[in-house]
């Protein structure tokens, strides 16, 4: 009996020390303020086992999420964009929080952005 108790103990120890997958899958919008206006975007994001993928829908196109990874609440991935014939790469890191995403992306060597992106209804 003390076993089992020693053992349930140690096992919900190691499941509080782990942190949860945040729930990304879905659409999620955002405005961002950007040195060209405010750009209105459309994530369509899935998550797989801490994969990530889907697609970024804004006015200059839509484009496939590459290299996309969650662990824990932290979420990465990146978005190259065709910018009016310049391929442009578009690092975006970010935090979950409920219905929120933190965002900070890295927009080529041109600009570092801050933002959040809220889920879709």
């Amino acid at each position: 009996m003390k076993g089992r108790r020693l053992l349930r103990g140690t096992a919900l120890a190691v499941l509080l020390l782990v942190p949860a997958l945040a729930d990304v899958t879905g659409k999620w919008a955002a405005a961002i303020d950007t040195q060209i206006g405010v750009q209105n975007y459309t994530y369509d994001l899935k998550e797989d086992g801490g994969k990530l993928t889907g697609r970024a829908k804004s006015q200059f196109g839509e484009t496939e999420i590459t290299e996309g990874t969650v662990k824990g609440d932290e979420i990465s991935f990146v978005e190259n964009l065709d910018f009016q014939g310049q391929a442009l790469r578009i690092t975006y890191k970010g935090k979950v929080s409920g219905e929120e995403i933190k965002f900070r992306r890295q927009v080529g060597d041109l600009a570092t952005e801050e933002f959040v992106a809220t889920r879709a209804k």
